[in-house]
């Protein structure tokens, strides 16, 4: 198994007892019955979500005009896009595929079109791995944490992730990565050289929407994402807001109940307490993880809506 399937508990620091006691709930063998990845399962679970971007572009493409089909396409296009970030964020673990070439590949891949950097994301997600929820020291605590309802719409909307990822690409792309601390020296040259090449490729799409006269960029790419952003948004939100701001890992990450439509294009990240606890599962393993995990957990909802409306009911007594 790669060693960046898991982070071991011994990373944490100041680490707490229930924190060290909650990796010890499933012993190694149930652990390893769980941890079987696969290059099969992995494909299928791509080609399909490959199968609804590719079909519902489509429809988007071809229904001008007829707005009852071209805007549902267009949403679920959009979200389709977007929802890339999770085979991409699965890859980064290297859990999805037994190949850890192919993991790597998917997760560059999936980053380009849902405008993550999987090499920089390697590195961050790591960080909020070792230290979930550890204010200082969780990089995803730098983000907002909404506490009144503007700010809530404008988490939602997505315009602060376009504004961090436009700004973060340019100054990695440019060499400028001190402020980035979870980035160690001798990953640096490889951070800034796949950022490059993933600005290239934007650039190059851009030049031939401009060389053929069409917009195609803007429209197959540049508006659909910005459509999709904030259902996804909406979905992230629920991963950790409104739990505990400490690294208690059964406290501090929730699971949420969807309907399959949602856990296939997600990947099943809404078992995201369950994928905290034991980041070596791979997404295909992880409802049966919870099944044998769920009493275990304090944050268990049912649905992202419901999730939503909570923590519309708590702006201004969020932590974070």
């Amino acid at each position: 198994m790669s060693s960046d399937a898991i982070i071991q508990p011994e990373l944490l620091e100041n680490k707490t007892e229930k924190q060290y006691n909650a990796r010890q709930i499933l012993s190694v063998q149930e652990l390893n019955t769980f941890n079987d990845r696969s290059n099969s399962k992995g494909l299928i679970h791509l080609i399909g979500h490959l199968t609804i971007i590719g079909c519902s572009g489509y429809l988007w493409a071809i229904n001008w005009g007829n707005w009852l089909v071209a805007i549902p396409a267009l949403l679920l296009y959009g979200f389709g896009l977007a929802a890339m970030f999770a085979p991409m964020h699965e890859g980064v673990h290297r859990t999805p595929f037994a190949n850890n070439r192919l993991n790597d590949a998917v997760a560059w891949c999936a980053g380009l079109l849902s405008f993550y950097n999987s090499t920089f994301y390697r590195y961050y997600h790591k960080r909020h791995h070792v230290y979930t929820r550890v204010p200082g020291k969780d990089p995803e605590l730098t983000d907002l944490t909404p506490h009144n309802l503007g700010e809530y719409l404008l988490v939602l909307s997505g315009l602060l992730w376009w504004v961090d990822k436009i700004r973060g690409h340019i100054r990695i792309a440019l060499g400028q990565v001190e402020d980035y601390p979870f980035i160690p020296e001798t990953a640096r040259v490889e951070v800034i050289r796949s950022t490059r090449w993933q600005l290239g490729v934007y650039a190059g799409a851009i030049a031939i929407s401009i060389a053929v006269n069409q917009p195609w960029f803007i429209l197959y790419w540049l508006l659909p994402l910005f459509v999709g952003q904030p259902i996804l948004r909406f979905l992230l939100l629920a991963e950790h807001t409104g739990c505990s701001l400490d690294a208690n890992l059964l406290t501090n990450t929730r699971v949420t109940l969807t309907l399959w439509p949602v856990q296939f294009l997600m990947w099943n990240m809404s078992f995201h307490a369950v994928h905290h606890l034991y980041p070596s599962i791979p997404f295909h393993t992880l409802p049966k993880a919870y099944e044998k995990l769920s009493s275990h957990f304090t944050h268990v909802d049912p649905g992202y809506i419901k999730v939503n409306r909570d923590i519309l009911a708590q702006l201004g007594q969020l932590e974070g």
